[in-house]
């Protein structure tokens, strides 16, 4: 019993150090803080057939995901289509309490590897003077839809 009491002790200690260096407070306050953050869907549901198969939009804690925005209108160049992805970004980003210069990644899919230079253009100074991290991908077959560009990414929220 008395092992066991000891042992209890030694991680309650841990747990105030820990509580402690992350700023909680408290073990309980922790555990708290850890339960508070929950998913919340703050986008539109896509649908397959009245099944739902994402989510356009998600918050969870401090943290904004944004699904995959194109643009599948006419013109099809990329300098058009990059701007228009780029504003229904910002418009997301908005809306839901984060801004172009609280972006943390962005992930570029491009129907065409060569449209990148076109993309950078538009693309370049529009997250800020600190710019999210970025990864650029061509994608084997397109981009769903008509769009030469999607993107999305992961935001602070305040």
């Amino acid at each position: 019993m008395e092992q066991k009491t000891t042992r209890r002790a030694s991680f309650k200690k841990i747990g105030m150090g820990l509580a402690t260096i992350l700023g909680v407070g408290s073990v309980s306050a922790m555990t708290k803080k850890q339960k508070s953050t929950k998913k919340e869907v703050v986008g539109d549901i896509v649908t397959d057939q009245d099944i739902p198969l994402f989510s356009g939009a998600v918050k969870h804690g401090n943290t904004l995901y944004i699904a995959g925005k194109g643009a599948h209108v006419e013109p099809f160049e990329i300098k058009a289509h990059t701007e228009i992805v780029l504003q229904e970004l910002q418009k997301e980003l908005e809306r839901n309490g984060s801004s172009m210069d609280k972006v943390l990644k962005v992930n570029v899919y491009l129907a065409d590897l060569a449209d990148y230079k076109g993309m950078n253009e538009v693309f370049r100074g529009r997250f800020g003077k600190n710019p999210p991290v970025r990864t650029t991908v061509a994608t084997y077959g397109g981009v769903p839809g008509k769009s030469l560009v999607e993107m999305d990414c992961i935001a602070a929220v305040d």
